[in-house]
């Protein structure tokens, strides 16, 4: 028998067996690719307030079962205190009271209501002479729905602080 050389065959079990696990490296970064994009898209931080409408009970707890206030929206009110000596007490970071009692203008007594609770003082400005009624103002930071009630409370009667 005359010797021939090796037989070669194009496309046989070495390419297959190349083309088998080329194919299976795609499908496994196609796989690690979805599992990261779905990781990142529950790990996207929302916007305070921002809460999906249908979001369940559960993902509003905290970790024991406690319930989470929503965020508040809280911004600076400029608000002008009857007292000026008082206002000089004040340091930014302070937490006060704010009360209101209405202009009698007999001397009579009058009522008293509280308009803020634990509102933090942000800021003292320059106290400016020449100010008939003699008060001060003072910037305290406040949920936006209780700076609406200061400055109707302002308008109508004097404000005093209390210090917390």
């Amino acid at each position: 028998m005359p010797a021939f050389a090796p037989l070669r065959v194009r496309g046989g079990w070495p390419w297959l067996r190349l083309r088998r696990a080329m194919r299976r490296r795609r499908r496994a970064l196609a796989a690690g690719l979805a599992v990261t994009a779905a990781a990142l898209a529950a790990w996207v931080p929302r916007a305070p307030g921002a809460e999906p409408p249908g979001e369940p009970l559960a993902l509003r707890q905290g970790a024991r079962g406690e319930h989470r206030p929503p965020p508040v929206d809280m911004v600076s009110a400029p608000v002008r205190i009857a007292d000026a000596e008082t206002v000089r007490l004040l340091r930014p970071g302070d937490e006060v009271d704010v009360i209101a009692a209405a202009d009698s203008p007999s001397g009579g007594a009058s009522d008293a209501r509280v308009v803020a609770t634990g509102a933090r003082v942000a800021g003292v400005p320059r106290a400016h002479d020449g100010f008939p009624d003699g008060g001060a103002l003072v910037v305290l930071t406040v949920p936006r729905p209780v700076a609406a009630q200061l400055a109707g409370a302002s308008t109508m009667s004097r404000l005093a602080v209390t210090l917390c």
